[in-house]
């Protein structure tokens, strides 16, 4: 990648319009408001719902399905490093990314990216409570870490948008969703990767977070050109997210409420806005808000509530297993065994 001078940039700061808290809290609150007004007012319908052994099945499947989308949402990243130019240690980074992925639950936001910013950062992380090694050859200064980690959810929110037009017009978002193709041109990118690196840089370090040397604050990153290898194996990922969800669809027998390129252009929808929207850790309730919003004329709202949260079960609990799993490989690779019950760790040691 080539770094050239950051240019000044006019910075237009409405504090005095800013709210208590940051907007996205509040935008957190509303959504969360808003779902619980429908969990109250569908109660009833809510707990006369049930599933049968065919739909308990159905939701083992969306498991495995949203387990198999993390791994190629890891792989995803480690071929985003790999087209900036960074040569990744690809078993590692997917490791990194399915260990770190159950953080971005935690309040904030910002734990899931600060820890594989300072994994790429850093050499090594081989302590014997969390092993990990290096994921790149060298590590990298903060700006061009910075962007290999925000350039991810970048073009996972790219890659949903792409599908929206699957759907049909939609009030115009079939028509203005996939323009989101063109911010990933060098012309569009470049600027908007620098905007996101020096918003989220700044977040942190008021937040005391991390600490920027002096070069990093003036050499911006270039990127080469148009991402298209991380972008197609993002949008795998986002196909087998909705296969997840697909088969929560399929539990509660609500197929033939929408042909399925509409609930594709619905799930496309509600996911990006619990991507991109702040202050809703892992998108939650800002998803389940926006896809009862967009699919509830069509759709029972009762069983809707019960398939968007029935589906954010299957993601978290496909969160935790891929997190366990990936700590207990990176472990045993290190050759430390994950203490139990107080145990001292154990050292694997090879023979003379």
């Amino acid at each position: 990648m080539k770094r050239l001078p950051r240019l000044p940039l006019p910075v237009l700061q409405l504090r005095a319009l800013s709210l208590p808290g940051g907007a996205g809290l509040w935008f957190g609150l509303a959504s969360a408001g808003f779902l619980l007004a429908a969990l109250i007012g569908n109660a009833r319908q809510l707990f006369q719902l049930s599933l049968d052994p065919q739909g308990w099945c159905w939701l083992s499947l969306g498991v495995g399905v949203s387990l198999l989308s993390l791994v190629v949402n890891g792989l995803a990243w480690a071929m985003a490093l790999d087209w900036l130019g960074h040569r990744p240690r690809w078993t590692a980074v997917v490791s990194l990314f399915l260990r770190s992925n159950l953080r971005k639950y935690l309040p904030g936001g910002v734990w899931h990216l600060l820890a594989r910013l300072q994994a790429l950062r850093t050499t090594s992380t081989a302590a014997a409570a969390d092993p990990q090694p290096a994921l790149l050859s060298q590590p990298l200064a903060t700006a061009p870490a910075l962007v290999a980690v925000l350039l991810d959810p970048v073009l996972m929110a790219v890659a949903a948008l792409a599908l929206v037009p699957l759907g049909g017009w939609q009030m115009g978002f079939g028509l203005l969703a996939p323009l989101a193709l063109l911010l990933l041109l060098p012309r569009w990118l470049n600027p908007l990767m620098a905007w996101l690196e020096d918003q989220r840089q700044r977040q942190l370090v008021q937040r005391r977070l991390l600490v920027v040397a002096a070069d990093d604050l003036t050499m911006p990153v270039l990127l080469p050109g148009y991402p298209w290898p991380p972008l197609l194996l993002e949008l795998a990922f986002v196909l087998l997210r909705f296969a997840g969800f697909a088969c929560c669809v399929q539990a509660f027998d609500l197929s033939p409420a929408l042909p399925w390129a509409g609930w594709l252009a619905g799930f496309a929808l509600a996911w990006t806005a619990g991507l991109v929207v702040p202050g809703a850790p892992g998108g939650l309730g800002v998803f389940e808000a926006v896809l009862l919003l967009r699919l509830a004329v069509a759709v029972p709202e009762a069983p809707l509530l019960a398939l968007a949260i029935s589906y954010r079960l299957i993601t978290a609990l496909a969160d935790l297993l891929a997190a366990l799993s990936a700590r207990a490989d990176a472990a045993w690779a290190a050759g430390v065994r994950v203490p139990w019950r107080g145990q001292a760790p154990l050292v694997r040691r090879s023979l003379p």
